[in-house]
């Protein structure tokens, strides 16, 4: 038991030091904004409950916290993509690869371009 704990608590410090590491810029309402553009999940679709901050591109794997590398999951997606690669977890959980990354590609320009015009 002892070393479970000790095994997470070095996890935990390994991924703070990861995020303390990268840019992380997003603001309140550039989060307010993405979710009002995916209007839910972006996953799976689920229109209700929380929806969590997500990295298309983990932080593990070079991803940071900002406007155009997060989206809105639900718990259930956001915990089984974990850090995986986006367009390999949607292959596997057989959700519509293509339509993700159309509408990511979309909302993203439409957000970066809503941002940039709100920063001049």
């Amino acid at each position: 038991m002892a070393a479970s704990n000790s095994r997470r608590a070095r996890a935990a410090r390994r991924r703070q030091r990861r995020v303390a590491s990268v840019v992380n810029d997003l603001t309140a309402a550039q989060w307010s904004a993405i979710q009002a553009a995916w209007q839910g999940c972006a996953y799976c679709g689920a229109p209700d409950g929380p929806m969590q901050r997500d990295c298309v591109m983990a932080i593990s794997r070079g991803g940071r916290y900002t406007i155009d590398n997060v989206v809105p999951a639900c718990a259930s997606c956001n915990a089984s993509k974990c850090n995986d690669e986006v367009t390999g977890w949607l292959r596997r959980k057989r959700l519509d690869e293509r339509a993700f990354l159309e509408r990511y590609v979309r909302i993203r320009a439409d957000l970066l371009a809503g941002d940039l015009e709100e920063a001049t």
